[in-house]
């Protein structure tokens, strides 16, 4: 994972990678726990414990039983008392290891202590227990991928690239001084060989570009991925079936980015960054269909303190 203190106020955070084919092995892991988690993490306080209250959004797979997968992507806020975590079920193929780009958001309400969560960039969902925090405190963001089970489990490169908004309301690139690496299984190389390692890289100049990683499993001939036997289900182009705008933004312009160049949209894409911070509710295609508002489309799991301090031991 890359951890970064944006080095000024923050109050949004964004990332963007493809859905890629997480496969795991088609042997019983018993109780171990096999899943991987890609994702984006804002924790909107100063302080350094890791059971800090924090947002997390991304891409997450998971194998119960011998052939069982799951995969899709949810958020989850964590907070003094525990925390919720809801799976996300809007978007565009949200399920389906397509490759297809996604975008992952968070960005903090105008007023009060809650944040916003937003998908493929339409709202999600909102936090209601984040900690009060005086705006100007520099907060925290991080990307990565987390895995447990790494014996059980392949993952070809993702490729993350992130942003966060400052109190102006701009999108910016982080100063590669202000990021910090934190890898906890050892590079692949010669001596250190799959499943027990992580290849990582850096993309960066003077700010921070691109991390990208992965975790190799050597006996590819016994994987299976969910959806792997069959492909993607066909679709008509967004670009061809989108004209117009939605709430102020560019479809078109919007749908082509997405395919081609994900983390410029919010730059390049007419109407797009002032309707993040305003509406929410940006992207027609990624909506469900017949839906004239926004409505909660998602599940929701209650977590409690004590599983929070598991997951945070766990990744310690």
């Amino acid at each position: 994972m890359t951890c970064s203190q944006p080095g000024e106020p923050m109050i949004g955070g964004f990332a963007t990678w493809r859905n890629v084919p997480i496969t795991f092995d088609q042997t019983d892991a018993g109780s171990a726990t096999v899943q991987a988690s890609n994702y984006l993490r804002v924790t909107p306080n100063t302080e350094s414990s890791p059971l800090a209250a924090n947002i997390e959004i991304g891409l997450y797979a998971q194998k119960t039983g011998k052939t069982t997968p799951t995969y899709g992507p949810r958020w989850t806020e964590l907070t003094t008392s525990g925390g919720r975590t809801k799976a996300i079920t809007a978007g565009v193929n949200p399920t389906k290891p397509d490759n297809r780009n996604h975008t992952y958001m968070t960005v903090r309400q105008d007023s009060g202590n809650e944040w916003d969560v937003l998908y493929d960039f339409n709202k999600v969902g909102s936090t209601t227990s984040q900690l009060k925090v005086p705006r100007g405190n520099p907060n925290r963001i991080d990307v990565g991928l987390e895995v447990t089970g790494p014996t059980y489990i392949n993952i070809p490169s993702i490729a993350d690239r992130m942003q966060f908004m400052g109190e102006n309301k701009a999108w910016k690139q982080v100063a590669t001084r202000n990021v910090a690496k934190s890898v906890t299984l050892p590079a692949c190389s010669t001596t250190y060989k799959p499943p027990s390692c992580f290849t990582t890289k850096l993309a960066d100049a003077t700010n921070f570009t691109q991390w990208t990683v992965s975790k190799p499993r050597r006996q590819a001939a016994a994987l299976t991925s969910p959806d792997a036997t069959s492909p993607a289900p066909a679709r008509r182009s967004a670009v061809d079936s989108l004209t117009g705008t939605f709430n102020g933004v560019d479809q078109q312009a919007l749908q082509s980015c997405l395919e081609n160049d994900p983390d410029s949209c919010l730059a390049s894409v007419p109407g797009l960054a002032d309707c993040v911070v305003t509406v929410r509710v940006c992207n027609a295609a990624a909506l469900p269909p017949a839906r004239s508002g926004l409505e909660d489309t998602t599940g929701s799991a209650d977590v409690s303190a004590a599983d929070i301090r598991a997951q945070a031991a766990a990744r310690l």
